[in-house]
């Protein structure tokens, strides 16, 4: 039962890394091709 708690928490724990990191590099990604002046 133990094992099955912290296999859960590890993949909670990627899977939340992993959205965000993909989250980041596509607002990165699409932020970067944009034609329109960036912001200062």
């Amino acid at each position: 039962m133990f094992l099955d708690d912290v296999v859960l928490a590890g993949l909670i724990t990627v899977g939340g890394t992993l959205v965000f990191l993909g989250a980041v590099f596509l607002f990165i990604y699409q932020d970067a091709h944009k034609e329109k002046q960036p912001k200062q």
